[in-house]
This record gives structure tokens, sequence and C-alpha cells, in this order.
């Protein structure tokens, strides 16, 4: 990444599970807009960590742990003073991020959210829709979003996942919040239903109910 010695720092982080045939180009796109990109390998049984590395990510492994940690560990590894989350299977381009992290750097927002142009499971819209009694704003769990690094090693994320819980949580941290408008390319994988977004609705109602 290319700027002035006063611009700040930027770390991707990258949560990836068996994402080796598309993570390549990934890392590389964003080595282009960040200072750092850190892969948190949650345990693959592939060559992810291997091809992370080779493309000149810093690689950090875990045993299979999940999501929520994987994020954790990368925050806590970030150099930066700015972290970017973005998905490894090539859903978000990282081309970008200039853009995303733009209100951060203008001192303008501590937690910027990139808004996907449609929200496809039902589930995740339900929470959505919960969560916005509390927090006005379009896509609480987009997976593209940058935040100060002091905000981001504030938070917890209850729940099992960050749909909902984080932006809320930032809220109860008082940062201020956005959103920027992001594209979202289409990938041939495999989807499951996302079961734990029935445990997380509630995790979600909590946090609305909560006295802030």
């Amino acid at each position: 990444m290319t700027g002035s010695e006063d611009a700040p720092k930027v770390s991707v982080i990258i949560p990836a599970y068996n994402e080796a045939p598309r993570l390549g180009q990934v890392v590389q796109a964003a080595l282009l807009q960040a200072d750092e990109v850190l892969v948190v390998d949650d345990g693959s049984t592939d060559d992810t960590g291997t091809i992370a590395a080779k493309h000149g990510a810093r690689v950090i492994r875990l045993n299979r742990s999940g999501y929520l940690r994987a994020i954790k560990t990368g925050f806590a590894q970030a150099r930066g003073d700015i972290v970017v989350t973005l998905d490894a299977d090539g859903e978000h381009d990282p081309q970008e991020i200039p853009n995303l992290i733009r209100p951060v750097v203008n001192g303008q927002a501590d937690l910027v959210l990139g808004k996907r142009p449609r929200i496809a499971r039902p589930s995740e819209r339900l929470i959505n829709r919960l969560a916005r009694c509390k927090v006005p704003v379009s896509d609480t769990g987009t997976g593209f979003r940058a935040m100060t690094r002091d905000l981001a090693l504030k938070l917890t994320f209850p729940g099992k996942c960050i749909c909902g819980t984080s932006v809320l949580e930032a809220h109860g941290l008082r940062a201020r919040i956005t959103e920027v408008p992001i594209s979202v390319k289409t990938i041939d994988k495999p989807r499951t239903i996302a079961w734990g977004h029935l445990y997380q609705f509630f995790a979600v109602l909590r946090l609305v109910l909560k006295g802030w």
C-alpha cells in the first residue's frame, strides 16, 4: 500500500477455511490496498495456509475454532491502526477497501459497514430487521467492514456469528457507525443452512433490550 508516512496503517483480516482455490487472488488484491494481510486459517484440511503465505499473507493457524475466534485472533494480531475484514472466497472486492476505510481515515466513523446490494438469507434479514430497532443501518451482518483497531479490540461478539451483535455492541460502546455500498461477486460454492442464526436471533434480542 502506498501513501504518506502519516497515513494510518491498514491491516486486512481474512478468516479462511478450505479456501485454497480462491484465496491466492484475494490476498494479492488485498495487499495492493493494505499494509498487511492476515489470513487466519481455521483448521483447513487443504492448502489454504500454504497458498496464503505463498501470496504474501501473514498466516495464523488455528485448530477448527469457528469464525468468531478467527476474527478475534486476527484483531489481536493486527498491527494496523485500521482493521478490515473480508471473506476468503472472493465475494468481496479488495479494490473497494479505500472507499470502505475513507470515513475512518477522515475521522468521521469508528466502524464502517459494507452495505451489500441484497441480503440473501431470510434468517439474516430477520436478524437485520431486529438490530435496526436500535441502530439505523441497512446491513448489520456484512462480512466486509472496517474499524479502528481500538474498537476492534473492545468487541466481544456475543452469539454465534457477527450478524447484528457486532453493530449493536459497537453502538453500546458509543462508536460512530456508518456504511458504504459495496459490490458482491457471485461465487459458485455450496451454501449450508445457517442454523446458528436461530441462536443469534436471541443474542441480538438481548442486546436490543439492553438499556444502553
